[in-house]
């Protein structure tokens, strides 16, 4: 049970930034691909439906939309299921859920049974992936965690190219309803991104007296105790102004996020363009986005970008929410190609960073917890979004307004964090979490005898250890308090601790 174990968070292992990290990592890809790209390229089959159903776009924009708000709604329940079950056994069954619901979609009669199997059941499939996908990953990296985080998220863009287009096949050779079928196939390949995250375990010391043994056993059951009794969903995350400062950012910008690219190919075709032409855009948005995550994961790790990577984040956003402003006075397909590039770098930044800044904020052990409730807040907002956006599409009949409402939004949520960030956050000096316990004892040859510190993820903590460790070398160089003894009789009385209660002497007692 390795798993239940690692994702109650189990501080004795360290990440290995590698191994079967990459695994790890690869089956992340694939799965934030999937998550993110399916309520965009089913996009493609909207004008279809349009006409089966006989609805209009805010109707089908509900299709995103369920989506969408089932793969950040269920966050709190994804939380719950893997500090009990394990990341992989969640992500197995979640990959059956994703495969069913395309499939019962293709046998839909009206747009609520798609809303129901398409919208419901493969979007809860999909986010009992991504968020054990996530969590996995954070465990297996931390000094690369930036790029692993860039790389990952690229998934999104790549599976975009892909599925964008091939929709657009599948529709042509065997209608939206065959389309569904495939699509329902593919995402079968969830269940064995799921097979591929591999617990961590805890290495176990060999002692070589029975005794300590013992001990080790007796440990090892007040820690399953511990972790019987811990809690499947904490809230004390909100006590930290940071985590909160983010997640009311971030549910103003996931309002208008994801509106541009779910409406930007109906923008073409209104404007004209073959269906063809028009969900190309998607695909060079798409291209785009493949290089701007792991670019921006790079940048991200830089010493001096990492500890205000917060702020880069803020940049990313308004970045976007600029570009959407600027697009919506696009007046030909030229114009969208160019608002796709920029879109495409700007969004591409915004996937790369807004977890890893989760992730920095929270802190390992309370990243499953926390990742679960910023998703159910941004649910609400995800929910909102894009049927807002379609409404008044249906009322207006002009997609500037469209574009330059989700604009507004994602320029909104940048600024107030930033400034929150700024004005109320104060960085407080980190007190060191582990203490060197040194003896010295210095004859001759000047001995030096320090306890080993348990070793530990946090970059920072190692910095602080290390200062330390040279704090105590230059204390130990002045020897103001140096005590010079016969080493015979040292020796003597290490071989014979029984004398002194069964306790290992110190200088002082060796005088």
């Amino acid at each position: 049970m390795g798993g239940v174990a690692l994702d109650v968070g189990d501080s004795r292992v360290k990440a290995p930034d590698g191994g079967w990290g990459w695994a790890v990592l690869a089956g992340c890809f694939v799965i934030t691909g999937f998550s993110y790209a399916f309520p965009k390229a089913i996009s493609v089959f909207f004008k279809e439906l349009i006409r089966e159903f006989g609805v209009g776009y805010s109707d089908t924009a509900w299709i995103s939309s369920i989506l969408l708000a089932m793969l950040y709604g269920t966050g709190p329940l994804c939380s719950v299921l893997v500090n009990r079950l394990g990341c992989r056994p969640v992500m197995m069954v979640g990959g059956l859920f994703a495969s069913l619901g395309m499939i019962l979609a293709s046998f839909a009669t009206s747009i609520i049974h798609i809303y129901l199997t398409a919208g419901v059941i493969t979007g809860l499939g999909l986010a009992l992936n991504f968020q054990p996908s996530l969590i996995m990953l954070n465990r297996y990296f931390s000094e690369k965690r930036p790029l692993a985080n860039g790389l990952s998220a690229a998934g999104s863009p790549v599976a975009l190219c892909c599925l964008s287009p091939l929709g657009q096949v599948l529709q042509y050779q065997y209608g939206w309803r065959g389309g569904f079928l495939i699509l329902g196939g593919i995402l079968l390949n969830c269940c064995v991104c799921g097979a591929l995250m591999k617990p961590l375990v805890a290495p176990k010391n060999l002692k070589a007296k029975s005794f300590e043994e013992d001990n080790d056993k007796e440990e090892e059951v007040k820690e399953e105790k511990k972790k019987s009794k811990a809690k499947l969903l904490d809230f004390s995350v909100f006590k930290d102004g940071g985590f909160v400062i983010y997640t009311v950012a971030a549910s103003i910008m996931v309002l208008g996020l994801f509106v541009p690219p779910v409406f930007v190919v109906s923008y073409a075709k209104e404007l004209g363009n073959e269906d063809t032409k028009s969900a190309l855009l998607l695909t060079i948005l798409g291209f785009i986005d493949i290089f701007a995550r792991p670019t921006c994961g790079i940048i991200a790790g830089l010493k001096w970008v990492r500890p205000r990577c917060v702020y880069l984040f803020s940049f990313a956003m308004l970045f976007n929410g600029v570009t959407d402003l600027i697009g919506s006075q696009a007046k030909d397909y030229a114009s969208l190609v160019v608002f796709c590039v920029f879109f495409g770098v700007s969004y591409g930044m915004v996937g790369a960073l807004q977890f890893e800044v989760l992730m920095a904020i929270v802190g390992t052990e309370k990243f499953s917890s926390a990742i679960g409730l910023v998703l159910l807040m941004e649910a609400i907002a995800v929910l909102v979004g894009p049927p807002g956006a379609g409404r008044l599409l249906d009322a207006t009949k002009k997609y500037m307004y469209v574009f330059l409402l989700a604009g507004s939004e994602v320029v909104l949520s940048a600024v107030v964090l930033a400034t929150c960030n700024f004005f109320f956050i104060k960085r407080k000096p980190q007190e060191p979490s582990h203490k060197l316990e040194c003896i010295t004892v210095t004859d001759d040859t000047k001995t030096e005898v320090c306890s080993r510190p348990l070793e530990v993820n946090d970059e920072e903590e190692k910095g602080e250890r290390e200062e330390q460790e040279k704090e105590t070398k230059r204390e130990v160089s002045k020897e103001p308090k140096s005590v010079t003894v016969d080493s015979q009789e040292v020796e003597k009385f290490l071989k014979e601790p029984q004398l002194n209660g069964g306790m290992t002497p110190s200088p002082e007692t060796c005088l």
